[in-house]
C-alpha cells in the first residue's frame, strides 16, 4: 500500500546521531509526469504532496525530501541523462567552461580539473576514473528533449527561468564544498545513491552563491540518502553537501532550479522607475531640481524627510494604480526562456498556419503561457510628451540552444501597439475566443490589421 512521503525535518530520530536521520517512507505514485498543464506537471512532480501543503508548508520555508519505490518512477528518472549519455553528446562539440566542468572536493575547498578548449570524450572518462572527479553538465536542456519538455513547463508553472545542471560523481567522492545557492533546487536522483547533509542557512533566502566552512555550519539539521526516483527540494540559502558512497557505483541527478533574483525586492526595483516616471509627468515637486551640492556632501536630513515624502507620494499613487510597468524583469524572463516544447523542426511556432483572419473571423490565442503583455514608454521618443505603449513579447522564436547561458547574446520577438489597443488586446487575452468585429476599436481597419499582426506572429488562430 503507497504511503504518503514525511517531510523533510520530520524523521524520528535514530540513535544518538548528530543529526536526524529521515526515515521516509515509500511515496508511490504516478509513473510518469503528468505534462498536460503547468500546474499538473508540477504537481506530478512533488506527488504524493499536494501543491497547496507544498508552498503552505515548504516553499521558501524548508527542505522537502519524497523518497519512492517505485521501479516505473526510477527508469523515467533514469532516462532523463545517463552517464552513457556524455559519449553522444561530446561528440556534438562540448567545451570546458561552458558546457561541462569537472571537479573535485579536496580539504573542503572546490579544485577545477578542467583542460582547455574542447572537451574529449576519453580524456573525461580517465578523470572520472582515476582523478575521481566529478562532471558537472551545464543546461542538459539544451540537447535532452525530455528535460526541456519538463524545465519549459515549469518555466510557465512559476514564472520564472528554471535552469538545470547535471553532477555526475563517482563512488567514494565528493564535487563540491558546502555551499549554498540563490536558487530553490529541485533535486532528482538518476543513477546510483548520493548521501546528502543539509545545515541550517547562516543567510535565509541567499541573494547569492556562498561557499561555507566546515567549521562554521556545524552539525547537519538533515541527512539522507537518494536513490533513483527520489526528489529533494530545499529554499535558497540552505547549505548542503553530498557525496557518493564508497562502494557502489556512481551517481547521477539533475538539479533544476529556479527564482533567481525573483524576490519582492526585485519586482519592487524593476517597477519603481516607471512609477516615478509616470508621477514625475504629472507632479511638478518630481521634476523641481535637487538643492545644490547635494551631490558633493552626506545625504542631509532635509533631503532625507524629502526622499521620504516622495516615497509615501509614490505609495498613494501605487495604491490606485491598476497597470505597473514593468521596466525589465517582464521582458528578461520572456527573451531568455524556453521555447514551447515541439516535436519535429518546429514550423508552427515560426510559420502562421491556417485560415487568414478577417473581420467576420473568431479568433483565439495560442501558446498564452509563452506571451507577456506590458506597457512601457514609447522606445521611439525621448521627448517629455513620450507616450505609452503596449508591448507584447513572446518566446516562440527563441533559441533552445541558448538557454540559460548567460553571456550568450539573446534578443526579443513581439509587437508594439498604441495605448488605444489595450482593451481590444485584453478581450483577445481574456476570451476563450472572439469575434474580431467585436473587439473594441475605433474602424474595422484597425481590428483588421491588429488580428493579421497577432496572427503573423503565430500568437492567434481562427477558429
Amino acid at each position: 500500500m503507497p504511503k504518503k512521503a514525511k517531510p523533510a525535518g520530520t524523521g524520528k530520530e535514530e540513535g544518538p546521531g548528530p543529526c536526524k536521520q529521515l526515515k521516509v517512507e515509500a511515496a508511490g505514485g504516478p509513473s510518469t509526469l503528468n505534462f498536460d498543464s503547468p500546474s499538473g506537471l508540477f504537481e506530478s512532480l512533488i506527488s504524493p504532496i499536494k501543491t497547496e501543503t507544498f508552498f503552505k508548508e515548504f516553499w521558501e520555508q524548508k527542505p522537502l525530501l519524497i523518497q519512492r519505490d517505485d521501479p516505473a518512477v526510477a527508469t523515467y528518472y533514469q532516462s532523463l541523462f545517463k552517464l552513457s549519455d556524455l559519449k553522444s553528446l561530446c561528440s556534438r562539440g562540448m567545451y570546458y567552461g561552458r558546457d561541462i566542468n569537472v571537479c573535485r572536493c579536496v580539504n573542503g575547498k572546490k579544485k577545477v580539473l578542467n583542460k582547455d578548449g574542447k572537451v574529449h570524450f576519453l580524456q573525461l572518462r580517465k578523470d572520472f576514473v582515476q582523478k575521481r572527479a566529478t562532471i558537472q553538465f551545464h543546461q542538459p536542456q539544451r540537447f535532452k528533449d525530455e528535460l526541456w519538455r519538463i524545465q519549459e513547463k515549469l518555466e510557465c508553472y512559476f514564472g520564472s527561468l528554471v535552469g538545470s545542471n547535471v553532477y555526475i560523481t563517482p563512488a567514494g567522492s565528493q564535487g563540491l564544498p558546502p555551499h549554498y545557492d540563490d536558487v530553490e533546487v529541485f533535486i532528482l536522483q538518476l543513477e546510483g545513491e548520493k548521501h546528502w547533509r543539509l545545515y541550517h542557512p547562516t543567510v535565509p533566502l541567499a541573494r547569492e552563491y556562498s561557499v561555507e566552512a566546515e567549521d562554521r555550519i556545524g552539525r547537519p539539521a538533515h541527512e539522507f540518502t537518494l536513490k533513483p526516483g527520489d526528489l529533494l527540494y530545499f529554499p535558497r540559502g540552505t547549505i548542503h553537501q553530498a557525496d557518493t558512497p564508497p562502494g557502489l557505483a556512481h551517481s547521477t541527478h539533475v538539479t533544476i532550479s529556479t527564482y533567481q533574483n525573483n524576490s519582492w525586492g526585485d519586482f519592487l526595483l524593476d517597477t519603481i522607475s516607471g512609477l516615478v516616471f509616470d508621477t514625475a509627468k504629472e507632479d511638478l515637486a518630481f521634476r523641481a531640481g535637487i538643492p545644490r551640492q547635494l551631490l558633493l556632501v552626506e545625504t542631509t536630513a532635509v533631503a532625507t524627510r524629502r526622499l521620504s515624502a516622495f516615497l509615501r507620494k509614490l505609495a498613494d499613487r501605487l495604491e490606485g494604480t491598476s497597470e505597473l510597468l514593468s521596466a525589465d524583469m517582464k521582458k528578461d524572463f520572456v527573451m531568455n526562456r524556453l521555447p514551447p516544447y515541439c516535436v519535429g523542426d518546429g514550423a508552427e511556432l515560426s510559420t502562421p498556419g491556417g485560415q487568414l483572419p478577417r473581420l467576420d473571423s473568431t479568433v483565439r490565442l495560442q501558446f498564452k503561457d509563452h506571451i507577456v503583455l506590458t506597457l512601457g514608454p514609447d522606445q521611439d521618443r525621448s521627448d517629455e510628451t513620450q507616450e505609452k505603449m503596449v508591448y507584447i513579447y513572446h518566446s516562440l522564436k527563441n533559441r533552445r540552444e541558448k538557454h540559460m547561458m548567460g553571456n550568450e547574446e539573446t534578443e526579443s520577438y513581439g509587437l508594439r501597439f498604441p495605448l488605444s489597443h489595450v482593451d481590444a488586446l485584453k478581450q483577445i487575452w481574456n476570451s476563450s475566443a472572439i469575434s474580431v468585429k467585436d473587439l473594441r476599436l475605433t474602424t474595422d481597419e484597425e481590428k483588421e490589421s491588429l488580428v493579421l499582426s497577432l496572427w503573423t506572429e503565430c500568437l492567434i488562430q481562427v477558429v
